[in-house]
């Protein structure tokens, strides 16, 4: 699908304030997904901004924070902070610490891919202690097997929910949130509104700045450690893209490293083989650690899908190893070692949400096209320049 970009004539800010105050006009219960992170944060300000104007009434907004309890500090200290906030404007604020699904990168040794949040049964090594007023279990949670995307819908079923997601952070969510738009919805099918879907990274900085937001800590450490621009993202401790910062972190607190390890003992595998392809990295250290000579990476592919019971030991695992193989072999015609390399290293060091996988297949199918635009207009003369 083709995706057109449309300027508007007013800046994103004012854009996402209408969408807010169109929200709250409705009536009913607004609930706001809140992480603490850098996209929360500015939503949270915006929704702070419009009440304290007296544009929004604030009675109509539940606050809800899933706390994941693998969290680094600053995380946790910048949601106590806007909890009380949002309480003292007149918001409701449900802080859960209750047990969900994720999954967890460390776990393939032991063909155990989730991560049980404020697991009952490993209560003795949790990461941190949950705060006092923590709502600890609830009638609609099916504990262990719900993920909070499973859960929040059920208990915000009677209103709308704001998050905020944005189009810049991944091709899927652009293809997802233009397909919306497309068709006439201005909501997603699990009633949430996106009100800084538009908002570039560019745009969350400046206005953070704008409206002097103090931002967790971590932003700043992990800038300092060499993480790039489109890469400062915050969650939970065992996903792909966090498992990466744990080593780097570390010079920042000291005891983090001894109390993941103590909760996860797989956790080790950062500090070991971060720089390794098991972490999808790419660097010049990795390289050199390596020092061998480039794989035959079709022929590596061509070996682990004709055997998938070796290489994929689980059912996730399986179902993803089954939409790169089919991607496989639509592109084996036309694509490169570069594109091989990279499907490798994606079913190497996991994708669960097959983000890396939507990322390739633009890319290369994208390129495919191009070089036949290109072609035929080198060999029609009459092309349309």
């Amino acid at each position: 699908m083709a995706i057109i970009r449309n300027q508007a004539n007013i800046d994103v800010v004012e854009a996402a304030e209408i969408r807010l105050k169109n929200v709250f006009k409705n009536g009913v219960t607004v609930y706001m997904s809140f992480s603490g992170g850098k996209d929360s944060l500015c939503l949270s300000q915006l929704i702070i901004n419009l009440a304290q104007r007296g544009e929004i009434n604030l009675n109509q907004l539940v606050v809800q924070f899933i706390d994941e309890e693998a969290i680094f500090p600053c995380i946790e200290k910048t949601v106590l902070e806007w909890r009380k906030k949002f309480i003292l404007l007149g918001a409701k604020f449900e802080w859960y610490c209750i047990e969900v699904k994720h999954y967890n990168c460390f776990n393939e040794l032991t063909n155990d891919e989730t991560f049980i949040c404020w697991d009952r049964y490993k209560e003795d090594v949790w990461v941190r202690k949950p705060p006092s007023f923590a709502i600890r279990s609830h009638p609609l949670l099916k504990p262990r097997k719900d993920a909070y995307q499973d859960f929040l819908p059920r208990l915000c079923v009677d209103g709308i929910t704001i998050t905020g997601v944005r189009a810049a952070e991944s091709i899927q969510r652009l293809k997802n949130i233009a397909k919306m738009n497309s068709s006439g919805k201005k909501i997603t099918h699990k009633r949430q509104i996106l009100p800084i879907y538009d908002w570039a990274d560019k745009d969350v900085w400046l206005y953070l700045k704008e409206q002097h937001v103090d931002i967790p800590e971590i932003y700043l450490y992990l800038w300092q450690a060499g993480t790039g621009k489109g890469q400062l993202r915050v969650s939970q401790f065992f996903s792909i893209d966090t498992a990466r910062s744990l080593v780097k972190m570390n010079e920042y607190y000291p005891d983090l490293m001894e109390r993941v390890i103590r909760r996860e003992p797989n956790a080790y595998l950062a500090a070991l083989y971060w720089d390794s392809e098991m972490f999808g990295r790419r660097s010049r250290n990795r390289k050199a650690l390596e020092n061998e000579q480039e794989k035959d990476y079709k022929a590596l592919l061509l070996t682990m899908f004709s055997d998938f019971d070796t290489y994929f030991t689980t059912e996730h695992k399986r179902y993803v190893a089954k939409r790169y193989k089919n991607f496989f072999m639509q592109i084996s015609s036309f694509a490169d070692q570069r594109d091989f390399k990279m499907i490798y290293e994606g079913l190497i060091s996991g994708d669960p949400k097959l983000r890396t996988f939507r990322a390739l297949f633009q890319r290369i199918y994208g390129r495919y096209i191009d070089n036949a635009k290109k072609a035929r207009k080198e060999g029609n003369p009459n092309a349309k320049q």
